[in-house]
This record gives structure tokens, sequence and C-alpha cells, in this order.
């Protein structure tokens, strides 16, 4: 069985997967299964109330698993995405409870811009739980050597090579003015820019 193969199996069956992104390693699991976003909690040492990103295959995927995204917001996902951009999203219907910390009425996305085994893994999974492959508060694993072994351990783990090793940059879109919450791969003046062009189209 190959890595990827055993990764899905791992996801699709509660446990744990140590994915390549197009900025870091993350730890995923199947966002369904609260005992698997309870581990991976675990794992990584965070507290259930901080939020964990629905990572897609797809633009279409997000958009058919969140239908309540209103149509302004729908061209800023479809403008930015795939790319290294988590995007927290209005979620009216509180879908995907599981993920959203101690803000329900949201949701943070992603959609990676991934090719080879990363491409193929994400097809066949189709959506994940995921966040960065590292203790809470560690540095973010640009290589599976970087990825702590108390997390490697616990997962299966695909290995596609050295990757960029920023994380994505988070931007808020649930207020009437769009914020940055982290400022990772892309920079933040860029990217408030890129979402104000979209907004107005």
């Amino acid at each position: 069985m190959t890595d990827v193969e055993q990764a899905v199996v791992a996801v699709r069956t509660g446990g744990l997967a140590v994915i390549p992104t197009d900025t870091v390693y993350g730890l995923a699991c199947d966002p369904h299964r609260a005992e698997a976003v309870e581990r991976l909690a675990e794992v990584k040492g965070r507290t259930r109330d901080q939020p964990i990103a629905l990572v897609a295959s797809s633009v279409d995927v997000v958009l058919d698993r969140l239908p309540e995204v209103p149509g302004p917001l729908r061209r800023v996902v479809d403008g930015l995405l795939p790319g290294p951009y988590t995007l927290v999203l209005p979620n009216p219907a509180r879908r995907f409870q599981l993920l959203a910390g101690r803000r329900p009425e949201t949701l943070g996305i992603r959609v990676p811009a991934v090719t080879g085994i990363a491409r193929t893994l994400l097809e066949l999974l189709d959506v994940v739980a995921a966040t960065s492959a590292n203790l809470h508060g560690g540095a973010d694993p640009r290589r599976v050597a970087d990825v702590p072994s108390e997390i490697a351990r616990a997962a299966a783990v695909v290995d596609a090579g050295p990757l960029p090793g920023v994380p994505s940059t988070v931007l808020d879109l649930t207020q009437p003015e769009p914020t940055v919450v982290r400022e990772g791969a892309a920079p933040a003046t860029e990217a408030l820019a890129q979402v104000q062009r979209l907004l107005r189209q």
C-alpha cells in the first residue's frame, strides 16, 4: 500500500494523516468524526475552542458544502483559491461545528494549490479537517523530518519532499471590513487589495 493509500484509509477510518499542502505539512482527519477531530487537537496540544480549517480539493467542493456563502464572498473564494490562504467565512447554518472553535457561526476554509501526490490525496478525500503538523506553538514543518515525532507516530505520513515552509495567510471575511488574522505566504497588503478588488466586481 502506498503512502497516499495509507493516508486515505487512516482518515476514512477515523485516524490521522500528515499531508503535504502548498505551504507546510498539515495534520488531517475526517471533519465529520468527533473522535477524530478531538484526537487531532489532543495530539497537537490544542484546546477544543481553537478553530481547525476545512481543507478541500477544489473551490466547487467548498461552495457545495457551504451553500449559504453570499455572492460577493463567493467571488473572493473563487478569486483567491486555490492558493496560500485560509479564508474565515460566515457560517450561519453552523456547518462543520466540530471545527468552528469559539466562533460557531464562522468556518475557516482552505483549497491548497497542489499537484502530484498531494493533489491525488486531496481528490481522494474531498474534504479534511487540517492544521499544521506541529505541536501547538511550534515551528511549521517544511519537511516530513520537521514533523514532531509525537505527531508522526500517531498518523499515516505522506512525504512530498520540501515545501515552502510558510503557513497560509488567514483572512477574516465575516465582517464588513476584511481583516488579516495572520500574515503568511501572501503579504497582507496584497491579500487585502485582492479581496477589495473582488468584492467590487
